[in-house]
């Protein structure tokens, strides 16, 4: 009687612990979902910030956005190393018009790769150096993220050459879509950030 007693709580808490895991883990995709709304691509924004979360909720709104810019710099460097290895193959089997529009691609990439990490260290930096400083780093941020996404739209048109494989060019496209839509997404996480500082702290924009 006292084993069947115990195999039935032991059997009731498994249930009782795993009915929170599953209704913390709901709760936590509400929130997430309710935070990614004004990003133009939620499902994305969603994949991105739900590892963060923990009991005490979602990190800050600055933290949202740079742990944003974060995913994008990893997928942007990511992409600018499997670009260089196809620019390579490239430069030894194709015309030189080919190897000449993935060279201006690869530029694109690079210069996406330095204005995300400058975005990232700038992010830091905000309403830590004082609140007259705001707006010139809130600017450089928006500039910055505003040319990567440029630099990645631009790069996805390019890739048209011959000599590059259909599944090659799909490869790119796509990997590069994603950088373009991580960088949309932090562009929308940091605005949100940056209007409800400015509002809480009384910073008027000129």
């Amino acid at each position: 009687m006292a084993q069947l007693l115990l195999s039935f709580l032991v059997m009731f808490f498994t249930i009782f612990c795993f009915s929170n895991i599953v209704e913390s883990r709901s709760r936590a995709r509400m929130y997430v979902d309710s935070q990614c709304k004004s990003t133009r691509y939620p499902a994305i924004c969603v994949q991105t910030l739900l590892p963060y979360v923990n009991k005490r909720g979602l990190p800050s709104p600055q933290l949202q956005a740079q742990i944003s810019l974060a995913s994008c710099l990893s997928k942007a460097r990511f992409t600018n190393t499997y670009m260089n290895m196809v620019a390579k193959k490239l430069n030894k089997t194709s015309s030189s018009g080919d190897y000449q529009a993935m060279e201006e691609c690869l530029r694109q990439i690079n210069d996406g790769v330095k204005q995300i990490t400058q975005s990232f260290k700038e992010l830091q930096k905000m309403g830590k150096d004082g609140d007259e400083n705001f707006m010139w780093h809130e600017s450089n941020v928006q500039t910055w993220i505003s040319a990567a996404l440029t630099d990645a739209t631009t790069c996805i048109e390019g890739i048209i050459g011959d000599g590059i494989s259909k599944s090659e060019k799909a490869m790119m496209q796509d990997r590069i879509l994603k950088v373009k839509q991580l960088a949309s997404n932090s562009l929308a996480l940091f605005t949100r950030f940056s209007t409800r500082y400015r509002a809480s702290h009384g910073i008027r924009v000129p």
